[in-house]
């Protein structure tokens, strides 16, 4: 059965009004979609705001937990690949899309889309972001959309293929397991030997070179002084982002 998209003009969050569901005891099937137009009160990671732009994609959806499940914070890689998967096709050089540890999908070096994972008992909720058709500026990091390199994608068309993409990804999650994801996920990310820096707070860094994933998707960092670091959580800065 293919994804159902609900589609609304504006909404603050999408990720908050399915939230709000779920703790009203009315949670959407899993597989459905909230879909905005417009969002006001758009969020990323570590509470920054996400800011919204007409023609992008924005849209949540939810996921029932099982007890045999993997890990749920696994998602966010299950959902960089569902993007990666929808966008690879639409650009003369794949190559140009690299996936960033923990959530981030890159084009051309620059940020292309924000992904948000949260939790409300046994629902995971999934917020991504994508600049098809124009890309807000932020302080910190470059921003691309896919329009900038030739014509935007039709909106619609591509959540219904992200919606279909992510649905093969949460399907290969629960029979596969996280080993196989993170491979696939490795082989479409920044390479192992690139120099990155770690942002586990806002007074902590910590620079090194990637050495790939643990087996439950924490990043290996090798510093300078030769010992190795272990990261669950964290902004990273690959060099020359």
């Amino acid at each position: 059965m293919a994804p159902r998209l609900e589609i609304v003009a504006e909404t603050g969050s999408t990720n908050a009004d399915l939230l709000a569901r779920i703790s009203a005891g009315d949670a959407p099937e899993e597989g459905n979609w909230l879909i905005a137009d417009r969002q006001t009160q758009g969020r990323g990671r570590q509470g920054r705001s996400w800011l919204d732009g007409e023609g992008n994609f924005m849209g949540s959806t939810i996921v029932q937990l099982a007890e045999s499940d993997p890990p749920t914070y696994t998602l966010s890689f299950a959902a960089a690949l569902a993007v990666y998967a929808a966008t690879a096709g639409r650009i003369a050089r794949p190559s140009a899309l690299q996936l960033k540890w923990p959530n981030d999908v890159l084009l051309s070096g620059a940020k292309y889309c924000g992904i948000l994972l949260e939790r409300e008992g046994s629902h995971a909720v999934i917020g991504i972001g994508v600049n098809l058709a124009g890309a807000p500026e932020l302080a910190d990091r470059k921003t691309l959309a896919l329009g900038q390199l030739g014509e935007a994608p039709d909106r619609d068309l591509f959540a219904q293929e992200l919606a279909e993409a992510f649905a093969r990804e949460l399907s290969s999650w629960r029979k596969e397991g996280v080993g196989a994801m993170l491979n696939r996920w490795q082989a479409a990310a920044h390479r192992q030997g690139t120099r990155l820096s770690v942002h586990t707070n806002a007074a902590n860094r910590i620079t090194g070179t990637y050495e790939g994933l643990e087996q439950d998707g924490a990043l290996r960092l090798s510093l300078d002084d030769g010992s190795t670091r272990v990261i669950h959580a964290g902004d990273v800065i690959l060099e020359g982002e």
